[in-house]
């Protein structure tokens, strides 16, 4: 069913006031934005902000499932054309969180870093946008066990019964046929992955302590694949 004019127009307006939500996110940082501030850019009276976006909390609620999509649409794009290589997709990902982190710093301190004041994200809103490079994430992980490029520890540690409920439903929402040994290995990859990638961006290695981050950040990322059971 084609759109009306009013739903293009309120579709277009919707767009308008996350981009200049994004714009004073970079420039005044989570905790400053003001839907009033917001209106004055869109060259309207709050009033008619207010019926489109209720609260600066559902301003934050836009601005945090629009940053979840564009990196996951970041990594979906990286992988277009990538090798069916699950190890080099890894690594692409890898890579592509990091150079969507750091030229998005703000974007990515939304999602990733210091939580708002005052602010928790709705979980029903933000989850499925929120785990998507994740769920790419565990897809490769499963693709490369499948592929037999993965090896499992000598002896695997035993776990609880609650842990081991845990990773069963992990097994079961992703609909992978996977040892307990891979699931908590993917978990270490993929917060080492964004520990990695937010000590860049949030310059917490210190000026001079590293003269090439990026070869650092490569170093990193093969480790993270060691400990997930590659080795060449």
């Amino acid at each position: 069913m084609a759109t009306t004019p009013r739903a293009r127009a309120r579709a277009q307006t919707m767009n308008d006031i996350v981009r200049i939500g994004r714009e004073h996110l970079a420039t005044d940082g989570a905790a400053a934005l003001s839907l009033r501030a917001v209106a004055r850019d869109l060259g309207v009276v709050s009033s008619a902000v207010y019926r489109y976006v209720r609260s600066r909390d559902e301003l934050l609620t836009l601005l945090v499932i629009d940053g979840y999509n564009a990196l996951g649409d970041a990594v979906d794009a990286a992988l277009a054309d990538a090798s069916d290589d699950p190890i080099e997709g890894l690594r692409i990902v890898g890579r592509t969180v990091r150079a969507w982190a750091l030229a998005e710093p703000a974007r990515y301190g939304l999602l990733f870093g210091t939580p708002v004041p005052g602010y928790d994200a709705p979980a029903e809103q933000t989850t499925v946008p929120g785990t998507r490079v994740i769920t790419t994430m565990q897809n490769l992980f499963a693709r490369a066990y499948h592929a037999g490029v993965l090896t499992a520890p000598a002896r695997e540690r035993p776990i609880s019964s609650a842990l081991a409920g845990n990773f069963a439903i992990i097994r079961a929402v992703f609909g992978h046929d996977v040892p307990d040994w891979l699931i908590a290995r993917g978990v270490t990859m993929w917060t080492g992955l964004f520990g990695a990638v937010s000590f860049d961006v949030f310059d917490q290695y210190g000026t001079d302590s590293f003269a090439d981050r990026a070869e650092l950040f490569e170093l990193q990322l093969e480790g993270l694949l060691e400990q997930l059971g590659y080795h060449g």
